[in-house]
């Protein structure tokens, strides 16, 4: 019985960790200075978000704030990020991920 309850829990955990695309729409206000209104960026040097599978925002959100993202605009992205909880930035996640690429 306590094998299966682990089984379940790895299964449930992707479910769990899942932001809030609501959340996540209020939160981009910030991120849409460049990476555009629809998660669209209208200049070359900053990537588009929209569509982009959320366990990668996710994860690369994590990276700068740790400062584990060097070169480009990654100072830029650290500062952006250093105030995020791991809510917010599932939350922004989740939002990026709904938007049409």
């Amino acid at each position: 019985m306590k094998a299966l309850m682990v089984v379940l829990a790895c299964f449930a955990a992707p479910v769990l960790a899942a932001g809030n695309v609501a959340a996540g729409q209020e939160k981009s206000a910030a991120c849409q200075a460049c990476h555009g209104a629809e998660g669209k960026a209208s200049v070359s040097l900053y990537p588009h978000l929209a569509g982009q599978h959320a366990d990668y925002l996710q994860h690369a959100l994590q990276a700068y704030k740790k400062g584990e993202r060097s070169g480009g605009q990654a100072e830029v992205m650290k500062a952006f990020v250093s105030g995020l909880s791991d809510e917010d930035m599932a939350d922004l996640a989740a939002y990026y991920q709904s938007l049409k690429p």
